[in-house]
């Protein structure tokens, strides 16, 4: 039976730190680190190394739950994976213990807060946006497709959409969407 830390940030300019000493301190043998967003289980590979590594009487700890995920659908699913190889799940700074009934009751209420605070992010973000396009301020992304050379090159040498899409490295689809 070991005990492994696991530990995220969502961006590569915030340090590990705090979380790293917290999850020594209460004794990880082994911590896995990345500093990616928590909004979804695509691209954290060290923690799916983890989900893979852990046996029948391990258990990973975190320092919070919002650390391991952002959706209460991500969060479930990550405890049944646990749980369905026999290892529990413990946060240092919140009473969570999935091997207990209490510990899998307050876990699941602190996944929901999870979900609903990056649900209010998300809003207020989008909020912001629209403010910023009202005043004009905001305008998007910067085209990153050549429209006239999209045009030229399918009129002047009379190249179709997948020739066009390899020779400036852009998908078929928008080629067609600029013509």
């Amino acid at each position: 039976m070991a005990t492994y830390g696991y530990a995220r940030v969502s961006t590569t300019d915030q340090d590990l730190t705090v979380q790293r000493e917290a999850l020594k301190a209460v004794g990880c043998e082994i911590i896995r680190e990345e500093k990616v967003s928590g909004t979804s289980r695509q691209g954290r590979d060290e923690l799916e190394t983890l989900l893979q590594f852990l046996r029948p009487g391990d258990t990973l700890v975190v320092t919070r739950l919002d650390r391991l995920a952002r959706s209460m659908d991500d969060l479930s699913q990550i405890v049944n994976e646990l749980q369905q190889r026999g290892a529990a799940l413990k946060a240092t700074e919140q009473p969570v213990d999935t091997s207990t009934a209490a510990g899998k009751a307050f876990f699941q209420m602190l996944g929901v807060f999870a979900e609903f605070e990056t649900n209010l992010r998300r809003e207020r973000q989008m909020e912001g946006i629209a403010k910023a396009k009202a005043k004009g301020v905001y305008k998007g992304r910067k085209p990153s497709i050549d429209v006239e050379e999209v045009k030229r090159l399918r009129d002047e040498e009379g190249l179709g959409a997948t020739e066009i899409a390899k020779r400036l490295g852009i998908a078929r689809t928008s080629v067609y969407r600029a013509l």
